[in-house]
């Protein structure tokens, strides 16, 4: 996925992925999946994606602080 956020291009292609989550049953209308990335000038972001009663009804890629970056990889584990 790629997304123009800022005038940047943020695309999962080329960032590398730190972590992985789903939320829900694959299929139900409010799971979801979410994946953590870090892309090459440093900055962390999440690419997320699911059904029409997720907080992803459409795939986005939300830009994060380092510290909610941690905090995401804490919950995810």
């Amino acid at each position: 996925m790629k997304m123009v956020i800022k005038e940047k291009e943020y695309s999962t292609y080329n960032a590398i992925c730190l972590g992985y989550r789903h939320i829900g049953e694959y299929g139900h209308v409010d799971g979801y999946e979410e994946q953590l990335y870090l892309s090459d000038d440093g900055q962390y972001f999440i690419y997320g994606v699911g059904g029409p009663d997720s907080p992803y009804t459409e795939p986005e890629i939300i830009l994060i602080t380092e510290e909610k970056a941690k905090k995401w990889r804490k919950k995810s584990t």
